[in-house]
């Protein structure tokens, strides 16, 4: 009888034993398989010659390429360049990629409405609508429908798109708050508010909306030229798992990625307690980064690296700014705050 227990009990050790090990197992196999996120350089609103832009798609590419950009996006008006071919010659694993893209461009009465739709499947023809937002709500639901991400693109050209109008909008996270194109309005000017004041409005509803900052390059040929819309004005640095189509976009419609025309950070983090924001310094610039609150207002202002924010509960939400002595600027995605 004791031979039997210690036999049984002895079965029981190994049983836990072998157990134990397949837990820290499939849990060692998990760690390996999860992947490290990394930062990819992009911009998602360029032009060629297949539509108002003066350059091949292939020289477009090849500028992109050679800048030290991970992704490109072609977003011809109402034209949808095919990118398999471009791929083929320019891209690179884990290097550089072509994403195919459309501005779809439609109207309002005298008011000009573009929204980008990146990735998408097939060519999205303008909706056109009954009122401003119609026309965007339109044309959003049909980029969604062809399986792509829309963008709505640079509000203050013409003055087309006014806050309240992007607050009534379903169904899109992103919009530019910094666009390179010489024409756009991009601070506002007379009783029109700048696209950061827009965005503002827009956050303190309580609707949440991503800022995206990009070059509307069109002149690749004169970049002498502080009139034409060149390239290298504005990007933004997207944190993903891979360098890939659905990563890089799934992880912009998270909000997890900065803007910039020229400020580069080396990370940024944020936990339920506090942002952690730390920039690249060059040795000729001074920074002063910018916690912005509920209405736009400047809640603290740092000038240490890294710069840190507490959350307190009651700002609404938090987004910063980051200033940079020579005239660059970077924006991180606001994090919306639930009052305590």
């Amino acid at each position: 009888m004791q031979k039997l227990l210690i036999l049984i009990l002895s079965l029981l050790v190994l049983i836990f034993v072998f157990v134990v090990d397949a837990e820290n197992s499939v849990q060692q196999r998990g760690a390996v398989q999860q992947p490290s996120l990394r930062w990819y350089k992009g911009n998602t609103h360029t032009h060629t010659i297949n539509s108002d832009g003066d350059s091949t798609p292939d020289e477009v590419v090849r500028w992109y390429r050679e800048h030290g950009y991970n992704f490109l996006v072609l977003s011809d008006h109402n034209f949808l360049t095919k990118v398999d071919g471009l791929n083929s010659v320019h891209g690179a694993e884990e290097k550089f990629i072509v994403i195919p893209g459309e501005e779809v461009s439609d109207k309002f009465g005298d008011k000009q409405i573009h929204i980008n739709g990146l990735n998408v499947e097939r060519l999205v023809e303008p909706q056109g609508g009954k009122s401003v937002v119609e026309v965007i709500q339109r044309n959003v639901n049909e980029i969604r429908s062809a399986r792509g991400v829309p963008h709505i693109n640079h509000p203050n050209f013409g003055w087309a798109i006014t806050a309240d109008d992007l607050k009534k909008v379903e169904n899109n996270k992103l919009f530019e708050i910094y666009n390179g194109h010489p024409l756009v309005n991009n601070l506002g000017g007379g009783d029109k508010p700048g696209l950061e004041e827009i965005w503002d409005a827009i956050l303190s509803s309580g609707k949440l909306l991503y800022g995206i900052a990009v070059d509307d390059a069109h002149h690749f040929k004169d970049p002498w030229n502080r009139n034409a819309s060149r390239p290298g004005q504005g990007w933004i640095s997207v944190r993903a798992a891979q360098l890939s189509n659905s990563a890089i976009l799934e992880a912009m419609e998270k909000g997890d990625f900065y803007a910039s025309t020229g400020v580069e950070l080396t990370d940024y983090q944020v936990n339920d307690k506090q942002i952690t924001i730390s920039i690249r310094e060059v040795r000729t610039s001074k920074y002063r980064i910018q916690f912005i609150g509920n209405g736009g207002r400047v809640l603290k202002e740092e000038i240490t690296n890294p710069a840190v924010y507490q959350f307190r509960g009651d700002e609404g939400y938090v987004r910063a700014k980051i200033i940079e002595s020579n005239g660059k600027f970077a924006w991180t995605q606001p994090v919306m705050i639930r009052k305590r």
